[in-house]
Protein backbone atom coordinates (compact mmCIF):
# COMPACT_ATOMS: atom_id res chain seq x y z
CA UNK A 1 0.00 0.00 0.00
CA UNK A 2 1.59 3.13 -1.21
CA UNK A 3 1.80 6.45 1.64
CA UNK A 4 -1.17 8.04 -0.20
CA UNK A 5 -3.73 5.18 0.06
CA UNK A 6 -2.34 4.56 3.94
CA UNK A 7 -2.86 8.34 4.54
CA UNK A 8 -6.24 8.29 3.38
CA UNK A 9 -7.43 5.15 5.03
CA UNK A 10 -6.09 7.07 8.60
CA UNK A 11 -8.48 9.77 7.75
CA UNK A 12 -11.16 7.45 7.14
CA UNK A 13 -10.81 6.73 10.75
CA UNK A 14 -9.84 9.85 11.95
CA UNK A 15 -11.51 12.77 10.14
CA UNK A 16 -11.18 15.39 12.68
CA UNK A 17 -7.43 14.69 12.97
CA UNK A 18 -5.96 17.61 11.72
CA UNK A 19 -2.24 16.31 11.57
CA UNK A 20 -3.28 13.79 9.49
CA UNK A 21 -5.36 15.68 7.44
CA UNK A 22 -2.43 18.02 6.95
CA UNK A 23 0.06 14.91 6.02
CA UNK A 24 -2.56 13.48 3.45
CA UNK A 25 -2.57 16.88 2.05
CA UNK A 26 0.87 16.93 1.35
CA UNK A 27 0.57 13.95 -0.12
CA UNK A 28 -1.83 14.68 -2.28
CA UNK A 29 0.28 18.26 -3.28
CA UNK A 30 2.96 15.32 -4.50
CA UNK A 31 0.24 13.62 -6.34
CA UNK A 32 -0.38 16.89 -8.28
CA UNK A 33 -3.76 16.42 -7.13
CA UNK A 34 -4.26 19.90 -5.92
CA UNK A 35 -7.65 20.16 -6.13
CA UNK A 36 -8.14 17.31 -3.30
CA UNK A 37 -5.42 18.60 -1.54
CA UNK A 38 -6.97 22.10 -0.72
CA UNK A 39 -10.10 20.51 -0.05
CA UNK A 40 -8.74 18.36 2.90
CA UNK A 41 -6.39 21.34 3.94
CA UNK A 42 -10.02 23.33 3.96
CA UNK A 43 -11.32 20.42 6.05
CA UNK A 44 -8.41 20.29 8.45
CA UNK A 45 -8.92 23.97 9.47
CA UNK A 46 -12.08 23.35 12.27
CA UNK A 47 -10.04 21.07 13.92
CA UNK A 48 -6.64 22.78 14.24
CA UNK A 49 -4.94 24.24 17.14
CA UNK A 50 -4.19 27.79 16.50
CA UNK A 51 -0.45 27.27 15.16
CA UNK A 52 -1.43 24.13 13.19
CA UNK A 53 -4.03 26.68 11.43
CA UNK A 54 -1.20 28.91 10.57
CA UNK A 55 0.92 26.05 9.28
CA UNK A 56 -2.36 25.31 6.91
CA UNK A 57 -2.90 28.14 5.61
CA UNK A 58 0.40 28.86 4.90
CA UNK A 59 0.29 25.57 2.80
CA UNK A 60 -3.02 26.39 1.28
CA UNK A 61 -0.85 29.58 -0.52
CA UNK A 62 2.16 27.13 -1.24
CA UNK A 63 -0.03 24.97 -3.17
CA UNK A 64 -2.23 27.70 -4.60
CA UNK A 65 1.46 28.87 -5.53
CA UNK A 66 2.62 26.25 -7.22
CA UNK A 67 -0.51 25.86 -9.52
CA UNK A 68 0.11 28.73 -10.95
CA UNK A 69 3.77 28.77 -11.26
CA UNK A 70 3.24 25.73 -13.03
CA UNK A 71 0.33 25.36 -15.16
CA UNK A 72 1.03 27.40 -18.85
CA UNK A 73 -1.76 27.15 -20.15
CA UNK A 74 -5.37 28.21 -19.43
CA UNK A 75 -8.57 26.88 -20.16
CA UNK A 76 -10.54 30.30 -20.75
CA UNK A 77 -14.71 29.20 -20.08
CA UNK A 78 -16.53 30.82 -23.22
CA UNK A 79 -19.54 31.17 -20.89
CA UNK A 80 -17.88 33.58 -18.01
CA UNK A 81 -15.61 35.13 -20.46
CA UNK A 82 -15.92 38.77 -20.89
CA UNK A 83 -15.27 39.84 -24.39
CA UNK A 84 -13.91 43.46 -23.86
CA UNK A 85 -11.16 42.34 -21.47
CA UNK A 86 -8.54 39.86 -21.37
CA UNK A 87 -5.70 41.47 -19.23
CA UNK A 88 -4.27 38.80 -16.86
CA UNK A 89 -4.21 41.34 -14.12
CA UNK A 90 -7.97 41.22 -13.93
CA UNK A 91 -8.44 37.19 -13.32
CA UNK A 92 -8.35 35.08 -11.13
CA UNK A 93 -7.71 31.70 -11.12
CA UNK A 94 -9.76 28.18 -10.30
CA UNK A 95 -8.72 24.67 -10.32
CA UNK A 96 -10.09 22.17 -11.84
CA UNK A 97 -11.15 18.55 -10.25
CA UNK A 98 -8.05 17.15 -12.40
CA UNK A 99 -5.84 19.46 -10.92
CA UNK A 100 -5.63 21.85 -13.95
CA UNK A 101 -5.54 25.72 -13.15
CA UNK A 102 -8.83 27.50 -14.92
CA UNK A 103 -8.91 31.03 -15.58
CA UNK A 104 -11.28 32.77 -14.85
CA UNK A 105 -12.04 36.63 -14.99
CA UNK A 106 -12.35 37.89 -11.51
CA UNK A 107 -15.39 40.02 -12.08
CA UNK A 108 -17.50 36.36 -13.08
CA UNK A 109 -16.08 34.03 -10.27
CA UNK A 110 -18.88 34.65 -8.00
CA UNK A 111 -21.70 34.65 -10.71
CA UNK A 112 -24.81 33.12 -9.21
CA UNK A 113 -26.03 31.73 -12.37
CA UNK A 114 -23.24 29.33 -12.84
CA UNK A 115 -24.46 25.73 -12.28
CA UNK A 116 -20.69 24.62 -10.67
CA UNK A 117 -21.26 27.66 -8.42
CA UNK A 118 -24.90 28.05 -7.39
CA UNK A 119 -26.80 25.42 -5.45
CA UNK A 120 -30.12 23.94 -6.53
CA UNK A 121 -33.36 25.36 -5.36
CA UNK A 122 -35.08 22.38 -5.07
CA UNK A 123 -35.16 21.80 -1.55
CA UNK A 124 -37.90 23.25 0.97
CA UNK A 125 -38.28 22.26 5.14
CA UNK A 126 -40.68 19.63 3.40
CA UNK A 127 -37.23 17.33 2.82
CA UNK A 128 -36.63 17.95 6.19
CA UNK A 129 -37.59 15.33 8.64
CA UNK A 130 -38.92 15.76 12.06
CA UNK A 131 -37.01 19.43 14.03
CA UNK A 132 -40.37 20.52 14.34
CA UNK A 133 -39.11 23.09 17.17
CA UNK A 134 -36.20 24.30 14.75
CA UNK A 135 -38.44 24.91 11.74
CA UNK A 136 -40.60 26.72 13.50
CA UNK A 137 -37.66 29.08 15.15
CA UNK A 138 -36.24 29.69 11.62
CA UNK A 139 -39.76 30.40 10.25
CA UNK A 140 -40.34 33.65 12.80
CA UNK A 141 -36.58 34.65 12.51
CA UNK A 142 -36.31 34.28 8.27
CA UNK A 143 -38.62 33.29 6.60
CA UNK A 144 -41.69 35.23 7.34
CA UNK A 145 -39.55 38.40 7.28
CA UNK A 146 -38.57 37.30 3.96
CA UNK A 147 -42.43 37.03 2.14
CA UNK A 148 -44.29 39.52 4.79
CA UNK A 149 -41.54 42.19 4.68
CA UNK A 150 -44.85 44.92 5.16
CA UNK A 151 -45.74 43.47 7.92
CA UNK A 152 -41.96 43.54 9.82
CA UNK A 153 -41.59 47.10 8.58
CA UNK A 154 -44.62 48.36 10.28
CA UNK A 155 -42.72 46.93 13.44
CA UNK A 156 -39.63 48.11 12.36
CA UNK A 157 -38.26 44.96 12.45
CA UNK A 158 -35.06 44.32 9.60
CA UNK A 159 -35.58 41.70 6.71
CA UNK A 160 -32.51 40.16 6.59
CA UNK A 161 -28.93 40.65 8.60
CA UNK A 162 -26.46 37.55 9.64
CA UNK A 163 -28.00 34.40 11.51
CA UNK A 164 -25.41 31.55 12.90
CA UNK A 165 -26.13 27.80 13.16
CA UNK A 166 -24.02 26.00 15.32
CA UNK A 167 -24.32 22.38 16.32
CA UNK A 168 -22.73 18.85 16.51
CA UNK A 169 -20.96 17.83 13.07
CA UNK A 170 -23.40 15.92 10.84
CA UNK A 171 -26.92 17.19 12.26
CA UNK A 172 -27.56 18.75 8.79
CA UNK A 173 -26.63 22.54 9.13
CA UNK A 174 -25.86 22.88 5.90
CA UNK A 175 -29.22 21.02 4.65
CA UNK A 176 -31.12 23.41 6.85
CA UNK A 177 -29.50 26.10 5.60
CA UNK A 178 -30.37 25.38 1.63
CA UNK A 179 -33.75 24.31 2.59
CA UNK A 180 -34.31 28.08 4.68
CA UNK A 181 -33.30 29.71 1.04
CA UNK A 182 -35.75 26.77 -1.01
CA UNK A 183 -38.20 28.59 1.56
CA UNK A 184 -37.74 31.94 0.94
CA UNK A 185 -37.48 31.31 -2.95
CA UNK A 186 -34.39 33.13 -2.68
CA UNK A 187 -30.96 32.64 -4.13
CA UNK A 188 -28.31 30.64 -2.32
CA UNK A 189 -24.33 31.17 -2.44
CA UNK A 190 -22.38 28.66 -0.28
CA UNK A 191 -19.41 30.20 0.23
CA UNK A 192 -16.24 28.10 0.85
CA UNK A 193 -12.80 29.23 2.17
CA UNK A 194 -11.11 28.22 -1.17
CA UNK A 195 -13.52 31.12 -2.62
CA UNK A 196 -11.96 33.76 -0.57
CA UNK A 197 -8.12 33.25 0.07
CA UNK A 198 -6.33 34.29 -2.21
CA UNK A 199 -2.25 34.23 -2.09
CA UNK A 200 -1.66 37.46 -3.87
CA UNK A 201 -1.85 40.37 -1.12
CA UNK A 202 -5.70 41.92 -0.88
CA UNK A 203 -7.23 39.50 -3.50
CA UNK A 204 -8.79 37.43 -0.15
CA UNK A 205 -10.55 40.89 0.59
CA UNK A 206 -11.02 41.82 -2.59
CA UNK A 207 -12.97 38.23 -3.15
CA UNK A 208 -15.08 38.95 -0.03
CA UNK A 209 -16.04 42.61 -1.29
CA UNK A 210 -16.61 41.28 -4.95
CA UNK A 211 -19.13 38.15 -2.94
CA UNK A 212 -21.17 40.97 -1.01
CA UNK A 213 -21.32 43.08 -4.25
CA UNK A 214 -22.68 40.40 -6.17
CA UNK A 215 -25.09 39.50 -3.73
CA UNK A 216 -26.70 42.53 -3.23
CA UNK A 217 -27.45 42.63 -7.04
CA UNK A 218 -28.87 39.36 -6.46
CA UNK A 219 -31.58 39.86 -3.65
CA UNK A 220 -33.30 38.17 -2.29
CA UNK A 221 -30.11 36.11 -1.83
CA UNK A 222 -28.90 34.05 0.96
CA UNK A 223 -25.17 33.58 1.72
CA UNK A 224 -23.71 30.46 3.68
CA UNK A 225 -20.55 30.39 5.04
CA UNK A 226 -20.01 27.17 5.87
CA UNK A 227 -17.72 26.39 8.55
CA UNK A 228 -17.61 30.18 9.27
CA UNK A 229 -15.00 29.82 11.98
CA UNK A 230 -12.20 29.11 9.59
CA UNK A 231 -12.87 32.05 7.97
CA UNK A 232 -13.98 33.94 10.88
CA UNK A 233 -11.80 33.02 13.46
CA UNK A 234 -11.15 34.71 16.53
CA UNK A 235 -8.37 37.03 15.96
CA UNK A 236 -7.15 36.34 19.82
CA UNK A 237 -6.33 32.99 18.87
CA UNK A 238 -4.37 33.69 15.56
CA UNK A 239 -1.07 34.72 14.92
CA UNK A 240 -1.67 35.44 10.76
CA UNK A 241 -1.89 39.03 9.43
CA UNK A 242 -3.55 37.64 6.85
CA UNK A 243 -6.55 35.82 8.89
CA UNK A 244 -6.52 39.02 10.94
CA UNK A 245 -7.11 41.20 7.45
CA UNK A 246 -9.46 38.75 6.24
CA UNK A 247 -11.88 39.04 9.13
CA UNK A 248 -11.70 43.08 9.45
CA UNK A 249 -12.57 42.94 5.26
CA UNK A 250 -15.76 40.66 6.63
CA UNK A 251 -16.83 42.17 9.87
CA UNK A 252 -17.14 45.69 7.49
CA UNK A 253 -18.75 44.13 4.62
CA UNK A 254 -21.54 42.38 7.27
CA UNK A 255 -21.59 45.87 9.37
CA UNK A 256 -21.84 47.80 6.08
CA UNK A 257 -24.88 46.35 5.27
CA UNK A 258 -26.68 46.59 8.53
CA UNK A 259 -28.88 49.59 6.90
CA UNK A 260 -29.00 47.91 3.21
CA UNK A 261 -30.47 44.43 4.86
CA UNK A 262 -33.45 44.18 2.86
CA UNK A 263 -33.79 40.79 1.04
CA UNK A 264 -29.71 39.63 1.73
CA UNK A 265 -29.28 37.34 4.23
CA UNK A 266 -26.05 35.79 5.78
CA UNK A 267 -25.96 32.58 7.51
CA UNK A 268 -22.88 31.31 8.74
CA UNK A 269 -22.49 27.01 10.01
CA UNK A 270 -20.30 26.22 12.52
CA UNK A 271 -19.10 23.30 14.74
CA UNK A 272 -17.10 25.02 16.97
CA UNK A 273 -18.59 28.49 17.76
CA UNK A 274 -15.97 29.21 20.36
CA UNK A 275 -13.37 29.52 18.31
CA UNK A 276 -15.52 32.73 16.07
CA UNK A 277 -14.11 36.24 16.95
CA UNK A 278 -16.71 37.70 19.21
CA UNK A 279 -16.69 40.74 16.67
CA UNK A 280 -18.53 38.17 14.30
CA UNK A 281 -21.39 37.88 17.27
CA UNK A 282 -22.15 41.16 18.31
CA UNK A 283 -25.85 42.74 17.22
CA UNK A 284 -25.45 44.29 13.29
CA UNK A 285 -23.64 40.90 12.55
CA UNK A 286 -24.19 37.26 13.34
CA UNK A 287 -27.12 38.51 16.12
CA UNK A 288 -29.09 35.57 15.80
CA UNK A 289 -27.81 32.31 16.60
CA UNK A 290 -29.68 28.68 16.25
CA UNK A 291 -28.65 25.23 17.82
CA UNK A 292 -29.18 22.46 15.21
CA UNK A 293 -29.58 19.66 18.14
CA UNK A 294 -29.16 16.50 17.06
CA UNK A 295 -32.43 14.54 14.83
CA UNK A 296 -34.53 14.08 17.30
CA UNK A 297 -37.30 10.51 17.35
CA UNK A 298 -39.13 11.51 14.49
CA UNK A 299 -36.39 12.71 12.28
CA UNK A 300 -34.15 9.76 13.04
CA UNK A 301 -37.19 7.34 11.80
CA UNK A 302 -37.15 9.84 8.40
CA UNK A 303 -33.59 9.55 8.17
CA UNK A 304 -33.74 5.38 8.38
CA UNK A 305 -36.14 5.14 5.46
CA UNK A 306 -33.85 7.74 3.10
CA UNK A 307 -31.13 5.98 4.01
CA UNK A 308 -32.29 2.20 3.80
CA UNK A 309 -34.45 3.84 0.50
CA UNK A 310 -33.71 1.64 -2.62
CA UNK A 311 -31.60 -1.17 -0.55
CA UNK A 312 -32.68 -4.67 -0.18
CA UNK A 313 -34.26 -4.81 3.32
CA UNK A 314 -36.56 -7.23 5.25
CA UNK A 315 -39.25 -6.37 7.79
CA UNK A 316 -38.12 -3.10 9.44
CA UNK A 317 -39.28 -1.66 12.90
CA UNK A 318 -38.63 2.20 12.12
CA UNK A 319 -39.66 3.37 15.42
CA UNK A 320 -37.32 0.57 17.23
CA UNK A 321 -34.42 1.81 15.17
CA UNK A 322 -34.97 5.39 16.09
CA UNK A 323 -35.06 4.68 19.75
CA UNK A 324 -31.84 2.50 19.86
CA UNK A 325 -29.97 5.69 18.10
CA UNK A 326 -30.94 8.98 20.91
CA UNK A 327 -27.81 11.08 20.04
CA UNK A 328 -27.08 10.00 16.73
CA UNK A 329 -26.45 12.60 13.87
CA UNK A 330 -27.52 11.94 10.34
CA UNK A 331 -24.49 11.23 9.68
CA UNK A 332 -23.86 8.23 12.49
CA UNK A 333 -27.26 6.97 10.82
CA UNK A 334 -25.72 7.10 7.11
CA UNK A 335 -22.77 5.37 8.64
CA UNK A 336 -24.87 2.29 11.05
CA UNK A 337 -26.80 1.56 7.38
CA UNK A 338 -23.51 1.92 5.27
CA UNK A 339 -22.02 -0.61 7.77
CA UNK A 340 -25.10 -3.19 8.38
CA UNK A 341 -24.84 -3.10 4.28
CA UNK A 342 -21.30 -4.21 4.17
CA UNK A 343 -22.31 -6.89 6.97
CA UNK A 344 -24.85 -8.28 4.23
CA UNK A 345 -22.15 -8.42 1.59
CA UNK A 346 -19.56 -10.21 3.71
CA UNK A 347 -21.93 -13.08 4.42
CA UNK A 348 -23.14 -12.75 0.77
CA UNK A 349 -19.92 -13.30 -0.04
CA UNK A 350 -19.32 -16.03 2.85
CA UNK A 351 -22.13 -18.10 1.38
CA UNK A 352 -22.74 -17.22 -1.85
CA UNK A 353 -26.70 -16.65 -1.33
CA UNK A 354 -27.07 -13.57 -2.83
CA UNK A 355 -30.50 -12.83 -1.27
CA UNK A 356 -29.32 -12.45 1.49
CA UNK A 357 -30.88 -8.80 3.14
CA UNK A 358 -30.85 -6.05 5.67
CA UNK A 359 -32.18 -7.22 8.67
CA UNK A 360 -33.63 -5.53 11.82
CA UNK A 361 -31.00 -8.16 13.61
CA UNK A 362 -28.20 -6.68 11.88
CA UNK A 363 -28.94 -3.05 11.65
CA UNK A 364 -29.52 -3.10 15.54
CA UNK A 365 -26.02 -5.48 15.97
CA UNK A 366 -24.54 -2.56 14.11
CA UNK A 367 -26.16 0.08 16.34
CA UNK A 368 -24.54 -1.70 19.41
CA UNK A 369 -21.07 -1.50 17.95
CA UNK A 370 -21.21 2.31 17.47
CA UNK A 371 -21.42 5.25 19.73
CA UNK A 372 -23.09 8.57 18.72
CA UNK A 373 -20.60 11.12 17.36
CA UNK A 374 -22.69 13.90 18.69
CA UNK A 375 -21.80 13.31 22.60
CA UNK A 376 -18.08 14.62 22.64
CA UNK A 377 -19.29 17.72 21.37
CA UNK A 378 -22.14 17.85 23.91
CA UNK A 379 -19.83 17.09 26.36
CA UNK A 380 -17.06 19.75 25.07
CA UNK A 381 -19.54 22.41 25.20
CA UNK A 382 -21.03 21.94 28.38
CA UNK A 383 -17.69 23.12 29.74
CA UNK A 384 -18.09 26.63 27.66
CA UNK A 385 -21.47 26.81 29.15
CA UNK A 386 -20.48 26.71 32.84
CA UNK A 387 -17.32 28.86 32.44
CA UNK A 388 -17.54 30.99 29.12
CA UNK A 389 -21.61 31.78 28.41
CA UNK A 390 -22.07 35.48 30.20
CA UNK A 391 -23.51 36.55 26.55
CA UNK A 392 -25.90 33.67 26.85
CA UNK A 393 -25.14 31.99 23.27
CA UNK A 394 -25.17 28.44 24.79
CA UNK A 395 -28.98 29.12 26.44
CA UNK A 396 -30.19 26.72 23.75
CA UNK A 397 -27.98 24.06 24.40
CA UNK A 398 -27.75 24.19 28.31
CA UNK A 399 -31.89 23.80 27.93
CA UNK A 400 -31.30 20.88 25.70
CA UNK A 401 -28.66 19.21 28.18
CA UNK A 402 -31.05 19.79 30.95
CA UNK A 403 -33.78 17.75 29.15
CA UNK A 404 -31.29 15.35 28.14
CA UNK A 405 -29.79 13.55 30.98
CA UNK A 406 -28.56 10.54 29.31
CA UNK A 407 -25.70 13.40 28.31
Amino acid sequence: MDKLELLKQLAQVSPSDAPVLLSLAKAYKEDMQYNQALQTLTSALPFAEPEMASVILKEINIISTQCLGTEKEADIPEDNTPEDDTSEDDNTHDIHDNGTIRLISKNNTLDFNSHKKTAPQTIDFSQVGGLTELKNIISMKIIKPFKEPELFQKFMKKTGGGLLLYGPPGCGKTFIAKATAGQCRAHFKAVKITDILDPYLGRSEQNIADLFSTARAKKPCILFFDEIDAIGYNRSKTSSDSIRTVVDTLLSEIEGIDTNTDKLLIIGATNMPWDIDPALRRPGRFDKAIFVYPPDLEARKIIFKLKIEGRPVGQLNYDQLALETNFYSGADIEHVVEQASETVLNRIFETGNEDLKITQDVLMETIKSTKPSTLEWLRTISTYIRYANQTGLYDDVERYLALNKGV
